[in-house]
């Protein structure tokens, strides 16, 4: 007898080569692929509800007898027929309807409805509701919970409904393998899918909606164990490419540290340490640091920069915006200038002979350093003796963006070895699964003198006196970034707002130089706008959030963010970060537009109550969930079919432990767990 897990979706009724196909490029192919196509809520209709007891807003079963049905004309053609029930009236209201449609509500025949019941002009209604009649003996309702699958074009609910029921009916012949090594099974596997597909009436639907039932649990547990064993397959694939080991003399590092104006935290020169330890290793180094607003990742950097270069090879470091990137450009022109260290410059913007140029550089190894934006991993960039990649604001780039600049290493030495920053602090329950193959180091030490920014929240009603605390920063020498956002995504449409509230500050304030900077301007205009700021010349800074990152003026010690309800909390900490560089002491206003939702609330309020990074980046993740947090350009990695973050954080500890057994004790368990819940999907996690 052939396993559920070897069965192809061909061998069940109704799948033909077209839903096979479509199922296929959904990475539904045997037929435990169903099983493990896990709803995504429930509907009750397990019992009828009387017209007179319906409430509005409520998904209810209603059961009546037509009384009268006709096509009504008005602003739209409808169809609209009224039920009886003995308790009270509904209407049925259908846009879309055929004449079979309209004969067949005739009068006096009993129908069973499911919708969602509004107030209508004439009383309750229900807009398109799923209908039938029902004759003498039909089953009175359903005999379990609704389930709601996750789905795709060209395939309903109804055919995922059949489908998992067949699937479900083949599960009670051939139970799936239970892969979780003994004695981790709190629940049988086969019990927790019959359950999470067919639930009974009685189910506790507030645990199920909070995925806290121990059948959810059961299969998270599992989930989350496959996705924890693929970063480590993919960890493993990594590191067995070798890497150059980067052992430099230790007094180049110390020389270039004495060098500088100011002494290294003890949190840098710990994360130099296991930079330096790894480089030295000969298999490719992946690691993440992580480290708040202001934390001196930039050095850390440049250490490990400094480490590959001494050995001979070259280093790649990549940011995702112009503005961040020019800031490293900076910061490393003028600690590696002095060491005679060749630097070179690549964007998109960087055009003709000057790219021509700047690629005979980088192919020759003329250039040892080299930094730049996207235009780094683009095909026609070679590079001579590429040793370390440096990814910074790391959740900005794309996974295979990453893969492909640190495959350009020459394949006769191995991977280059690849460090990946953050200053937006990812909680410890979210790096453990996100980030399951990469070694993390955190700067958890500010550099001393680094003052905390004061938080306070304004409603916009009072913006007139937020004008004036502008004014009189900016006459006391001080300077302050006014933010603008908008919910639209647009550029343009961002780029009016902060052009019209620019005209108006200047307007209220024409005592002042005001800048300009949003994503629209020309980069020349940019740099202009940023290099008048930071030299002084314009007080106050009317910006959208471009400015997120990258941007470092120690006089400014006043930030205004506009509509901060509309940020997330992370981008919100981020923009705060701007201010609190100097001496003086800082302060960020968040000019909100009320009432507040409680979401929103709760979101500016943790702002103004804490500075920590950490803090910040937990509450986000509990108020946002991880896909937002992580950067959308990474969701794939968390498209999880049941395992939740955080509902199921505390699982993350077994999860770990779980892995490492099935790693050195059951090695022949991880491929069957990762392609049963991962399957097609696996690319998503090659962080």
């Amino acid at each position: 007898m052939s396993s559920i897990a070897s069965m192809p979706v061909r061998e069940l009724r109704g799948v033909g080569p077209k839903l096979a196909a479509r199922l296929a490029e959904y990475g539904v192919h045997q037929v435990e692929d169903l099983l493990f196509h896990l709803p995504l809520r429930y509907q009750d209709r397990t019992r009828v509800t009387p017209i007179a007891a319906a409430r509005e807003g409520a998904d209810v079963v209603i059961e009546g007898e037509v009384r009268a049905a006709d096509i009504v004309f008005g602003k739209r053609r409808s169809l609209v027929a009224r039920i009886q029930d003995g308790s009270g009236t509904l209407t049925l209201r259908f846009f879309h309807f055929s004449a079979a449609q309209k004969s067949g509500l005739a009068s006096g025949t009993r129908l069973r409805c499911f919708g969602q019941v509004r107030r209508g002009s004439s009383g309750l209604e229900m807009f398109h509701p799923e209908y039938s009649a029902i004759r003498e003996g039909d089953q009175l309702v359903e005999q379990c919970l609704t389930p709601i699958y996750p789905t795709t074009a060209g395939i309903g609910q109804s055919q995922w409904r059949n489908l998992c029921g067949q699937a479900l009916a083949r599960l009670r012949r051939l139970p799936p393998r239970d892969l979780l090594p003994a004695g981790h099974n709190p629940y049988d596997l086969a019990r927790a899918l019959q359950y999470l597909h067919a639930p009974p009436p009685d189910a506790p639907q507030q645990q199920l909606r909070d995925g806290q039932h121990p059948a959810q649990q059961r299969l998270a547990l599992e989930e989350l164990v496959a996705h924890n064993l693929s970063l480590q397959q993919l960890r493993q694939q990594q590191q067995a490419a070798g890497a150059p080991p980067l052992a430099a003399d230790e007094s180049v590092q110390a020389r270039f540290l004495a060098s500088l104006p100011f002494a290294p935290t003890g949190a840098q020169l710990r994360v130099l340490g296991e930079i330096a330890a790894d480089l030295a290793r000969p298999r490719p180094m992946l690691r993440l640091v992580q480290g708040d607003v202001g934390s001196g990742k930039t050095l850390v950097a440049a250490g490990a920069a400094l480490q590959a270069l001494a050995c001979g090879f070259q280093v790649a470091i990549m940011a995702p915006t112009e503005i961040l990137a020019e800031q490293h450009w900076r910061s490393f022109e003028t600690w590696f200038e002095p060491l005679g260290i060749a630097m070179e410059w690549l964007s998109g913007r960087t055009k003709g002979r000057k790219r021509e140029a700047a690629l005979q550089r980088i192919a020759t190894g003329e250039a040892g350093l080299v930094i730049g934006t996207h235009a780094l991993f683009q095909q026609d960039v070679a590079f001579n003796r590429l040793g370390l990649v440096i990814v910074d604001e790391q959740h900005r780039f794309g996974v295979h963006q990453r893969l492909a600049l640190t495959g350009k290493a020459d394949p006769g030495q191995g991977r280059a070895h690849q460090l990946v920053m953050t200053a937006t602090p990812i909680p410890r329950t979210l790096s453990m699964v996100a980030y399951a193959d990469l070694d993390c180091s955190v700067i958890d030490e500010l550099p001393p003198g680094r003052k905390p920014v004061t938080t306070v929240l304004i409603d916009s009603g009072r913006r007139q006196q937020v004008v004036e605390r502008v004014a009189a920063a900016c006459g006391e020498g001080r300077q302050a970034y006014w933010v603008c956002t908008l919910i639209e995504e647009s550029d343009a449409l961002q780029a009016q707002a902060a052009e019209a509230t620019a005209a108006e500050l200047q307007l209220a304030l024409p005592q002042l130089g005001i800048g300009l900077i949003h994503g629209r301007m020309k980069p020349a205009e940019k740099d202009a706008a940023m290099a008048a700021f930071k030299a002084g010349d314009t007080a106050l800074l009317v910006a959208t959030t471009v400015i997120e990152v990258g941007v470092d003026v120690p006089n400014a010690s006043l930030m205004i963010i506009e509509n901060p309800e509309r940020l997330g909390l992370a981008q919100l900490h981020q923009l705060r970060g701007r201010v609190g560089r100097g001496r003086d002491a800082s302060h960020c206003v968040l000019l909100y537009q009320g009432p507040l939702s409680r979401n929103g609330q709760e979101r500016l309020v943790a702002l103004r109550d804490s500075n920590d990074g950490f803090y910040i980046a937990e509450k986000d993740l509990e108020l946002r969930g991880p896909g937002e947090v992580l950067g959308t350009r990474q969701t794939g990695l968390m498209e999880f079919r049941i395992a939740e973050l955080p509902a199921h954080n505390h699982l993350l500890d077994q999860v770990a432990a779980i892995a490492a057994e099935i790693h050195r004790h059951h090695p022949e368990l991880a491929a069957p767990l990762i392609q049963r819940w991962t399957g097609s999907k696996q690319q998503f996690a090659e962080v």
